[in-house]
């Protein structure tokens, strides 16, 4: 693993001539937790050097950017010959003053007379108020956040931390799915007494920390699982808490649809887009369940799902490229594997060389999550067809035709209409099932036949 460069030595050496200097975050965190937690980015706090010399000092050394004079915080931008590239974030020590009795009423001032300790007793979590002193080494702990590591516990810093910033309700789980951490106890009551404030917080924050718990938890069903316990889950992702307890009876299901989409979501590579779309791809079914005397049928919930799951992401301020591509792997996730060459190209038509081979991943993790020892050979095989098939490189879309709208026009003197679309996908369709007709002379040939051939047999010609 390659190990993330810190500040240089002589920059540090020169802090420490007028103050001292600590390395603070997530890397000092994982430090303790795991030994091949891959490094993160080296996070620093300084204490008694007011913030202008600071920035006076760094200046020296690179490019310094103040992120907000109120908060205290530096990027720093090393030159070159002082370690790089890197951008380093350097905080002056903060603290949080009350402004009134409500959990909003408190602003956060920096003070570089403050210790080190004033600075981490405001922190989330105590595995997140650790610091290591680079004068000497030693590790600065005032809440034994090394103890709760060694136990496996998240432990929030104070009774009104989640208060002060109810994301950190979030936070918490998403640190114990991606550490395999419990909540401590008197967190974990905290969290439930607080769920409510949740609705507080921005989409685009929340969003921010369902991204880290899909990507950075081996298993956020786990994750996913807490939620629900607490009651965050029908706060954040309602539609996703009414599949809680719905039954799939019938023989191909051993799971709930909630367990069962969690599940295939933890089956799915580390990948945002399919993590979602694992998440997300039976949303629709506690709508649509019909129990039958054979078990329960689910008929049009790909569909159903598909314009659910673009409300839902929206709601949380995906971007449009996220929203298309997990609705559409969300539409077509119960496609057949048993087709013809025809079909294949159909399939890969439909989704895009992009997104084609993602679909077969959620079709694997979505085998695996039925819980019935189902295997996935029929989509290996498949996967095989369609890399045989992207090789001969046939026509999959109108750009791949031998004519394009202009050439029809052309031929025929035909003006912009909607005409030109239906030629074209007329003649799209044709070469789909027969690809070797894809040669301009024999496709303009099959447009005259259409235009002819037309329910009104009057093409508009100028």
């Amino acid at each position: 693993m390659e190990k993330i460069p810190g500040l240089n030595h002589e920059i540090i050496q020169e802090i420490l001539t007028q103050g001292k200097i600590y390395e603070v975050g997530g890397a000092v965190r994982d430090k303790y937790i795991s030994p091949i937690l891959p490094d993160k980015d080296k996070d620093y706090l300084v204490t008694g050097i007011p913030l202008e010399e600071l920035c006076s000092l760094l200046c020296r050394f690179g490019k310094v950017d103040l992120v907000g004079k109120s908060f205290g915080v530096i990027k720093f931008s090393p030159s070159h010959r002082f370690s790089g590239e890197q951008i380093f974030d350097i905080a002056i020590p903060r603290k949080e003053v009350s402004t009134g009795l409500g959990h909003k009423d408190f602003k956060v001032e920096y003070d570089h007379n403050l210790s080190v300790e004033d600075d981490l007793n405001r922190r989330d979590f105590t595995i997140n108020a650790m610091a290591e002193d680079l004068s000497s080494g030693r590790l600065v702990d005032p809440l034994g956040g090394r103890k709760d590591i060694k136990n496996r516990l998240i432990r929030i810093t104070n009774p009104d931390s989640f208060k002060e910033d109810p994301l950190r309700m979030l936070r918490a789980i998403q640190f114990s799915a991606r550490f395999e951490f419990d909540l401590e106890e008197n967190t974990l009551e905290s969290l439930k007494e607080n769920v409510e404030l949740i609705t507080n917080v921005s989409a685009e924050r929340i969003q921010e920390e369902l991204n880290k718990l899909l990507l950075k938890a081996k298993y956020p069903s786990s994750g996913f699982r807490l939620m629900q316990k607490v009651g965050l889950l029908e706060k954040i992702l309602p539609e996703l808490s009414l599949s809680v307890g719905v039954e799939q009876p019938g023989g191909y299901h051993a799971y709930d649809v909630f367990e069962h989409s969690i599940i295939t979501m933890d089956n799915a590579p580390r990948d945002l887009v399919l993590r979602l779309a694992a998440l997300f791809h039976d949303i629709s079914k506690p709508e649509v369940r019909v129990l039958t005397e054979d078990g329960a049928t689910f008929y049009g919930h790909e569909k159903k799902g598909s314009k659910l799951v673009q409300k839902v992401l929206s709601r949380l301020r995906y971007s449009n490229q996220i929203i298309d591509q997990v609705s559409l792997l969300v539409d077509k996730h119960m496609f057949t594997t048993g087709v013809t060459d025809k079909g294949v190209r159909r399939l890969i038509r439909k989704m895009g060389e992009e997104m084609i081979f993602p679909l077969l991943d959620l079709r694997r993790a979505d085998v695996v999550a039925q819980g019935m020892g189902g295997g996935t050979q029929d989509v290996d095989e498949l996967e095989e067809r369609i890399k045989l098939e992207i090789e001969k490189k046939p026509p999959f879309g109108l750009k791949d035709l031998a004519v394009n709208g202009n050439d029809i026009m052309g031929t025929f003197n035909i003006t912009p209409s909607p005409l030109i679309g239906q030629i074209l996908n007329y003649l799209l369709e044709m070469v789909l099932d027969e690809p070797e007709l894809n040669s301009k002379e024999r496709l303009l040939k099959e447009a005259d036949f259409f235009m002819k051939n037309l329910p009104t047999n009057k093409p508009s010609l100028e």
